[in-house]
């Protein structure tokens, strides 16, 4: 006697819980408390902020360099974070124009930093100042140089540092701000 294969018994899904915190926001509240915040935002005062941080940190990233005598790629994922600090800090922003615009000056951080690194190498191997070297650079000259010592790891570096722009540049709610927001009664 043969015996039939039986089906494993059902089990239903079990639905994915939010945060207790979530579901008990009170969404009118949550809409007027958005609104003050899109008020309080400063896309101005994030870019400029960012860019200077982007600057700052591709100037940090060549000097490491030149004290190491080593490009270190993990510089990057530093640049795309202090950008993405620098933009939540001075812009306040909620919307995903400050983090996109976090993710931007993330790469032209890096990018930055790459190529100051070289004009580095390049100053020492020739002997010459590095305020020559920088000096002496034409968009056509930068992007030779960033053609010729572009290594596909930098791609790795440039992806981890815009997600880290883009993820940092937001303002986060704060657990005091979510437990203001909750439902009465």
């Amino acid at each position: 006697m043969s015996s039939i294969p039986q089906a494993p018994p059902t089990t239903s899904p079990t639905p994915t819980k939010q945060p207790p915190e979530a579901s008990k926001v009170d969404p009118i509240r949550m809409q007027m408390f958005m609104q003050r915040l899109r008020g309080q935002q400063s896309f101005s005062a994030g870019l400029l902020a960012g860019f200077c941080a982007a600057i700052a940190g591709a100037i940090l990233w060549a000097i490491v360099t030149a004290v190491t005598n080593y490009q270190i790629g993990w510089m990057a994922i530093g640049v795309g974070f202090i950008v993405g600090l620098a933009v939540r800090q001075f812009g306040q922003g909620i919307d995903q124009s400050f983090a996109i615009a976090g993710a931007a000056l993330a790469l032209f951080g890096c990018m930055l930093g790459n190529l100051l690194a070289v004009c580095i190498v390049i100053a020492h191997h020739f002997g010459v100042s590095y305020w020559k070297v920088v000096g002496s650079l034409d968009s056509g000259t930068m992007m030779q140089i960033m053609a010729e010592t572009f290594r596909p790891m930098d791609l790795l570096f440039y992806a981890i540092a815009i997600w880290a722009g883009y993820k940092y540049s937001l303002r986060r709610l704060t657990g005091a701000e979510i437990q203001m927001l909750a439902k009465q009664g």
